[in-house]
């Protein structure tokens, strides 16, 4: 593929990776701001977008720490600065909670719980809070010092290990995840990586949380789950396609038009459309895109029908839109 694309390729992966493990907890974060923090980090050069929030900054910098710093060792320091750097005001939604520190359970046992208040339901009960330093010592140990167990065997357990001891008060299953990736990036010694286990994680969440609660509330016999997580890994592979084919298809379309001049705006909404732009395109979006007056953007959109760049979609009048020509004319 070539260094660019490269680079390009595992940027989107890690742009899924952050997206889809926060959105398997619920939280859908800003997609734009996780790119624009990514490239920030990685050093690459995208079109200028919002800076980033500081919780999207830190699930960005907890994933970037695993995935391409994986051959350090995993301290309980190192765990309680991804756990900070997830929670950077202290507090996980409207609630405070104890961070960068092992949980404090108080008068009650922590629970993994689902449904609305008053008909809760309990998938877990972790292990009290005064077992945690024992326990994560154990795990620690383990993780570091090669057993001569299959790498990739041993992201799945250490996944499963990790969630089931439940040392934070919260962000245990992000945690969970980025240890997961971590140790796959051991098992290939790269931090280039074409696929995300979270994206399909995501697309199997429902089969994720069974798998998970079925072990820890069975004889903890890993067999049945480590099974789950080698068929999620391998479709996690199929989607590998989908990946490559954006930033090719991006490689080809600049190729193909290298030659022709296109102003900074025209470049900058293009290489958005590229990326997968979601919804419709109008000229008022593509005027807040390119930061641009309304009749400056329908300018730049009809130059590019008439390249055969966009089409018109059908539905005219106030509701005009217009999308991407997947075969334009040069």
């Amino acid at each position: 593929m070539g260094f660019s694309l490269r680079a390009e390729a595992v940027f989107q992966t890690l742009t899924l990776d952050v997206l889809k493990s926060s959105e398997i907890e619920g939280e859908i974060l800003d997609r734009e701001q996780v790119r624009s923090s990514l490239a920030r980090h990685l050093g690459m050069d995208i079109e200028a977008v919002a800076p980033a929030s500081r919780n999207i900054e830190g699930v960005v910098v907890m994933t970037l720490d695993a995935t391409q710093d994986y051959d350090k060792s995993l301290t309980k320091e190192r765990l309680f600065g991804w756990h900070a750097s997830l929670f950077p005001t202290g507090y996980s939604g409207m609630k405070k909670i104890k961070v960068g520190a092992w949980r404090d359970d108080g008068k009650s046992p922590m629970h993994v719980v689902s449904g609305r208040v008053g008909h809760e339901r309990v998938h877990f009960e972790a292990p009290v809070a005064g077992r945690i330093e024992q326990e994560m010592t154990t795990f620690l140990l383990w993780l570091n010092h090669d057993d001569d167990t299959d790498l990739v065997l041993r992201s799945g357990i250490a996944h499963l290990w990790f969630v089931t001891i439940h040392p934070f008060e919260d962000g245990n299953g992000r945690i969970a995840r980025a240890l997961s990736d971590m140790m796959l990036a051991r098992s290939e010694q790269t931090p280039q990586r074409f696929y995300s286990m979270s994206a399909q994680i995501r697309n199997e969440r429902d089969a994720y949380y069974g798998a998970l609660e079925e072990t820890q509330k069975g004889t903890m016999d890993v067999t049945k789950y480590l099974k789950w997580f080698l068929d999620c890994l391998n479709h996690a592979f199929d989607g590998v396609e989908s990946t490559l084919a954006i930033v090719l298809r991006k490689a080809r379309f600049w190729q193909t038009f290298a030659e022709r001049a296109f102003n900074d705006r025209q470049c900058a909404v293009l290489n958005k459309l590229l990326d997968g732009f979601e919804g419709k395109l109008t000229s008022s979006k593509w005027a807040k895109l390119a930061k641009c007056s309304q009749d400056t953007a329908l300018r730049d959109i009809l130059e590019l029908v008439e390249h055969g760049i966009l089409v018109k979609d059908p539905a005219g009048g106030r509701s005009t839109s217009y999308s991407f020509n997947i075969a334009p004319h040069n």
